[in-house]
């Protein structure tokens, strides 16, 4: 782009990109593969006596003044431009590349994009005194200060609280597994795991939640052991009979208690009951947890998993009655209430797809159905 020129004519209809001071680029078109900067602005939509600022923006990303009369050979070089009324053009520097803006004023997000700033970086501006001001994307610089505006980039860090211990991380998401073992708090004991957010509602997360810390107001996660005693010790998880290695690693991913529990009966009428302990229900339940029972057949999984039990027996807010929940059983003691939920033909049983996890489906479901109508 160094040729000058008066004008020039061509048939071809070429389309190029401009762009104001937002850097919102547009389609318009041109009647020649080699127009001048003039042409370019008249096709944007400015007069000859506006003297628009032509700018090319380069493949690199940097900014190319392009004269009135200076012909722009649109097989060889770039097709977007932006195109804007200006007196003057404004140098500012980041990371020591020098670049131009048509404008006094600038934001941070438009020194991100001319700058090609990636989004695990963060932007700061050197100011006079040797203070660095870190930028935000609505931040904005005068540039008409006296010398080169001077800006650098950093590897961003984000900041997480975990039970106390704050953890400093380079990548913008992290499991809850990761945050509490980088913590040096043991990951495979039963924790119950809230996340704190400022204006939210706390909510309990499990280990392999991901936690994006680019959300406003992250403050902590805060560890509780799932089960505290007054000091007799840790009683471990009853294991009365295997389940499936599928199903261990499912109920193991849940970050709950879980138990396989076998309720002698009298001629060979046992029952084989998997106990899953302060299961979450849905909003709109008189309580928020449950112990959850599911009776595990002998034959399992040939034989399917059907319905599921509760203790104590759930209640909905509202005071309606939840139908076919009638059933019960007696397990440890206590007696579960059951809910007669069964598959539809549509959704038979399959032996070598379904499992716990699929039948957790059917019961989530079920309690969001009656919460939900």
């Amino acid at each position: 782009m160094n040729t000058e020129a008066n004008s020039t004519t061509n048939a071809d209809h070429q389309v190029v990109q401009v762009a104001d001071l937002t850097l919102a680029f547009r389609d318009v078109q041109v009647f020649t593969t080699t127009p001048t900067g003039a042409q370019l602005a008249q096709a944007a939509g400015f007069t000859p006596d506006q003297e628009a600022t032509v700018l090319a923006v380069l493949a690199d990303g940097e900014l190319e003044d392009v004269r009135p009369t200076e012909i722009v050979n649109l097989a060889t070089t770039s097709h977007r431009f932006v195109i804007v009324l200006s007196d003057r053009l404004y140098k500012f520097d980041v990371n020591g590349v020098v670049y131009e803006w048509p404008a006094r004023i600038i934001s941070g997000r438009q020194l991100r994009k001319l700058g090609q700033v990636p989004e695990d970086k963060v932007l700061y501006q050197t100011l006079p005194d040797g203070v660095e001001r870190l930028l935000g994307s609505h931040d904005l610089v005068d540039l008409d200060c006296p010398g080169i505006e001077q800006f650098m980039t950093r590897i961003h860090h984000w900041k997480l609280n975990v039970q106390g211990v704050l953890l400093t991380v380079s990548h913008p998401t992290i499991t809850v597994r990761q945050a509490i073992t980088d913590a040096g708090f043991d990951a495979t004991k039963l924790w119950i795991i809230v996340l704190r957010v400022h204006g939210q509602t706390k909510r309990e997360v499990g280990l392999d939640d991901v936690i994006d810390l680019r959300t406003p107001g992250i403050e902590k996660l805060r560890l509780t052991p799932r089960e505290v005693n007054n000091g007799e010790g840790t009683t471990a998880p009853l294991r009365m009979f295997a389940l499936l290695p599928v199903d261990v690693r499912f109920l193991d991913g849940l970050g709950l208690r879980w138990e396989t529990h076998v309720e002698r009966a009298p001629a060979n009428r046992d029952r084989r009951w998997l106990l899953i302990h302060d299961y979450p229900v849905p909003h709109g339940f008189t309580a928020e947890r449950t112990l959850l029972a599911l009776e595990i057949p002998l034959t399992y999984p040939g034989a399917q998993i059907d319905m599921f039990y509760t203790y104590p027996a759930l209640a909905l807010r509202t005071g309606q009655p939840i139908p076919r929940t009638q059933v019960s059983a007696l397990i440890r003691g206590n007696t579960f209430n059951g809910w007669s939920r069964h598959r539809g033909p549509g959704s038979a049983w399959d032996p070598l797809t379904d499992n716990v996890a699929t039948h957790l489906a059917l019961v989530e479901s079920s309690l969001l159905k009656e919460v939900q109508g």
